[in-house]
């Protein structure tokens, strides 16, 4: 039998797959008494995942009161945006001409959030949406490039999550934009799939802020 992970690890997963989920959401107070509770260890595991999330910037740790769930900030969100614009626009004109195996794998990846929004898994979405992009900028054949963007992994998330329960519409939204890079990138047509990303990915900006009326 796989022995159990340590206690830190077990806190920093619930933690951070909470967060990330938005069952914690920005602003909600952690109490280190009620995480070890929740996840049944004692409180000094609970300090190191704090720690590690803090480090993240997840969360900010407050002594003796707790740590605070930092909601996503105007500036991180055109942060984030900004340089996904870069990798992405990048990536995809590289893509094109696709190989089989990623016309196979996009196809597969859209099928999967399709059944995730039918089953209206909002979390299993937004891994299945940010897994459509990012394996697009592996193709693209830079290391570099591909590190950069899986640093963005946790706040893309966040962010998709954020969106999906503001904008229940945008689940159906994603899953035909996507459809429609996929279709650009078939076709071999790489500046037809660049703007389809760029479309695509400035959305996330004006919707999580709130401006698209």
């Amino acid at each position: 039998m796989p022995s159990a992970p340590p206690a830190a690890d077990r806190v920093y997963t619930h933690v951070k797959q909470a967060v990330l989920d938005r069952r914690y959401q920005g602003g909600t107070l952690l109490t280190e008494g009620e995480l070890a509770e929740a996840v049944g260890v004692s409180r000094t595991p609970v300090r190191e995942a704090l720690l590690k999330l803090e480090m993240e910037g997840l969360l900010k740790l407050y002594p003796k009161k707790g740590a605070l769930v930092l909601a996503v900030s105007a500036q991180e969100i055109a942060d984030v945006v900004e340089t996904r614009l870069l990798v992405e626009e990048f990536a995809v004109r590289r893509a094109v001409p696709a190989p089989a195996s990623l016309l196979e794998r996009l196809e597969e990846l859209l099928d999967e959030q399709r059944r995730r929004a039918d089953e209206g898994d909002l979390a299993a979405v937004a891994v299945t949406d940010r897994c459509f992009h990012a394996e697009i900028v592996r193709h693209a054949g830079n290391d570099i490039l591909s590190r950069l963007y899986d640093q963005m992994r946790d706040r893309q998330l966040r962010m998709g999550v954020a969106v999906m329960e503001a904008h229940p519409d945008r689940v159906a939204k994603n899953v035909a934009e996507h459809a429609e890079i996929l279709a650009a990138i078939r076709a071999g047509d790489a500046e037809g799939a660049a703007r389809c990303v760029h479309r695509h990915v400035s959305r996330v900006k004006v919707l999580v802020r709130g401006e698209d009326r």
